[in-house]
C-alpha cells in the first residue's frame, strides 16, 4: 500500500512511521507539548495548527507539517501524552484498591486537561500510553482470577465508565465556560431553569463538594468494581 493511502486508510498516527528528521528545529515532542498548552489554555474549539504555529515562535504553519502530517494527527498525541501523566503505580491493597488508585489518576488528568475526554470520544485510545493503561488494568484483574470473555467485559466495563464520566463532566465545564461565569454564578442563573435548584446545580459541578464529580466518579468506580467478580460469564 503507498504511504498516501495508508494515511488515508489507516487513520490513526499510531498506525503510520514517524517523519522523517529534517532541518526543522522543532522536535515533535516540543510540538506536541506546546499544543497542551495552547488546548488548555483555548480549548479544543478554538484549537488550530496556526495557534500552535505563533506559540511556537513560527509564522509558517508548515513548519509544523514536517513533523505532524495534520491537526488531527497532532490531537491524538497531544490526548495520549496527558494520559502518560495519569501512569501512576497501582499501590498496595486488593484489586479494586489498586484498579481505584489507576483509574482515578487516569480520570484527574482527564479533569485538568477538559479537551482531552472530547478527544476520547472521537479518537479510539490506540497510543502507547493508553494501552500501557489498559495493561495497567489488564494485568491487575488478571492477577486478581479473571480470565477470558469475562476479563475482556471488566476492562471495557471499567474504561466505559472512565471515558463516559469524564466526557460528561467535560461537557458540563465547557457549558460554563461558555456562557462566561463563574460555576456558582451560573448555577444561580441556570438551576431554577434546569428544575434544581441553584444550590444543588452548584453542589454539583463543584469538585471540592461531596455530592460534586469527583466524589461521584469515585462512588459510581466502587460500584462497578464490587459488581465485578474474577469469575467467567455464564
Amino acid at each position: 500500500m503507498r504511504e498516501a493511502d495508508q494515511k488515508t486508510v489507516l487513520g490513526s498516527v499510531w498506525l503510520r512511521t514517524e517523519p522523517e528528521a529534517t532541518r526543522s528545529p522543532l522536535s515533535r515532542d516540543d510540538i506536541v507539548r506546546t499544543s497542551i498548552k495552547v488546548l488548555d489554555r483555548d480549548g479544543l474549539d478554538l484549537f488550530s495548527m496556526r495557534r500552535v504555529a505563533a506559540e511556537v515562535g513560527t509564522a509558517a504553519t508548515s513548519a509544523l507539517y514536517w513533523r505532524i502530517a495534520n491537526k488531527n494527527d497532532l490531537l491524538e498525541l497531544a490526548v495520549d501524552e496527558v494520559l502518560g501523566d495519569a501512569l501512576v503505580p497501582p499501590g498496595d491493597g486488593d484489586w479494586r484498591d489498586q484498579v481505584t488508585v489507576v483509574v482515578r489518576s487516569a480520570y484527574e488528568a482527564l479533569w485538568i486537561h477538559p479537551w482531552a475526554p472530547q478527544l476520547l470520544a472521537s479518537h479510539a485510545g490506540l497510543g502507547p500510553n493508553y494501552q500501557a493503561l489498559a495493561d495497567q488494568v489488564l494485568a491487575i484483574l488478571r492477577a486478581a482470577g479473571f480470565k477470558g470473555v469475562h476479563l475482556d467485559s471488566a476492562v471495557s466495563a471499567i474504561f466505559h465508565y472512565l471515558i463516559g464520566s469524564a466526557v460528561t463532566d467535560a461537557a458540563w465545564s465547557a457549558v460554563v465556560r461558555r456562557s462566561g461565569l463563574s460555576e456558582p454564578d451560573w448555577a444561580s442563573e441556570a438551576g431554577d431553569q434546569l428544575g434544581v435548584g441553584a444550590a444543588s446545580l452548584a453542589a454539583y459541578l463543584n469538585r471540592e463538594n461531596l455530592a460534586g464529580p469527583e466524589a461521584r466518579f469515585t462512588s459510581g468506580l466502587r460500584v462497578i468494581l464490587v459488581g465485578l467478580r474474577p469469575r467467567q460469564l455464564s
